[in-house]
């Protein structure tokens, strides 16, 4: 997969978003010095596959509180969601699933999907009445069948789409 760098970033943080080591970064790039970096570089992300390459994508509508999975740009499902609170809304961007932990415990639910963000991701929930609020961190919830259905059928790589 290929980062383009945008402004503020630097390998360091490109390396935690995308939960790699900044080694790793610097040896699939061919980057003798990680502070030399300029916007719109492209940076490869190794053992994450290209996006474009997935057949399957997700859009998140934080005020429809819905994520909505699509194969090839045709709606599969729509499930709700829980999103973030005013005071830890969910981030707006676009994303991909950089890894998945299943059964990370406490209020995660039965899976974790890492976004291409550090400290957000999709999950489940031990507390299924908190779908269909603002209530989260800023993760997107889901109840624990769906985030499993929904794992089961996108791979690392794929697309995240969230938008207010």
């Amino acid at each position: 997969m290929i980062h383009i760098v945008k402004p503020g970033e630097t390998l360091s943080i490109i390396a935690l978003n995308y939960r790699r080591t900044l080694n790793q970064l610097l040896a699939a790039n061919n980057i003798s010095n990680p502070n030399i970096l300029y916007i719109g570089q492209k940076i490869t992300i190794p053992n994450l596959p290209n996006p474009e390459t997935i057949p399957y994508s997700i859009q998140i509508s934080i005020s429809r509180k819905r994520l909505i999975l699509y194969r090839n740009g045709q709606v599969v499902k729509e499930y709700p969601i829980a999103v973030g609170k005013i005071v830890t809304t969910t981030p707006v961007g676009d994303f991909v699933i950089v890894n998945r932990e299943p059964n990370p415990g406490g209020p995660f639910g039965v899976l974790w999907l890492s976004l291409s963000k550090i400290h957000y991701g999709i999950h489940g929930t031990n507390d299924p009445s908190s779908i269909g609020k603002a209530v989260s961190l800023g993760c997107i919830r889901m109840y624990n069948q769906d985030v499993l259905e929904l794992a089961s059928l996108v791979p690392n790589g794929t697309k995240v789409l969230i938008r207010p």
